[in-house]
């Protein structure tokens, strides 16, 4: 999923739409909140063990966010939500133990790249405070949320890149429900 990014590239507030087929997914999750934020904890537990994911069908790993009570609950920092830890693989047999299979609704989503941190949360400000608000188009819609990272991601790095996936329908479009299979 993972666009090839050069040095010097800027940053666009501008975002690609895109339109999403499902994708099969492998890995582990943790329920937190926002105030209980255990990532860090999921993704020690994670990658040492992601060699053992066989039949990937790409280098990237995803970081997947479901709310289960919706898209209002974005707003209320101790709603509790599972975060994964995951990659896309051709399919889900063969799922490690300790692991869990997840399949990724298509839909559209709305695409930002971030560099940075992870810990800077400038982008996510934009996007909810500033481009969804104003967009016209598009209004959250009610499917899993992830950021796509590249191999050798480090979350620390301040030129660390990643692409944000929001999911977003067009304004008086029915709402897409969460099917987690």
């Amino acid at each position: 999923m993972m666009a090839p990014i050069t040095e010097g590239d800027e940053m666009s507030r501008v975002p690609q739409i895109v339109e999403l087929t499902s994708k099969k997914l492998i890995g582990m999750s943790l329920e937190m909140s926002r105030v209980e934020d255990r990532t860090a904890v999921l993704w020690q537990a994670f990658m040492p063990r992601r060699n053992e994911v066989r039949n990937r069908s790409s280098d990237d790993y995803i970081s997947m966010q479901v709310f289960p009570g919706g898209p209002g609950q974005l707003s209320d920092p101790v709603a509790r939500f599972t975060k994964w830890a995951v990659v896309e693989v051709d399919g889900l047999d063969n799922v490690p133990e300790g692991m869990a299979s997840y399949t990724l609704q298509s839909g559209t989503y709305a695409v930002f790249e971030h560099k940075g941190p992870a810990s800077d949360l400038s982008t996510f400000m934009y996007i909810f405070n500033e481009w969804l608000p104003n967009s016209g188009t598009y209004e959250l819609d009610d499917r899993e949320h992830f950021e796509v990272l590249a191999p050798g991601y480090n979350a620390r790095d301040p030129n660390a890149r990643e692409e944000i996936w929001i999911p977003v329908r067009r304004r008086n479009q029915p709402p897409m429900a969460v099917d987690s299979r």
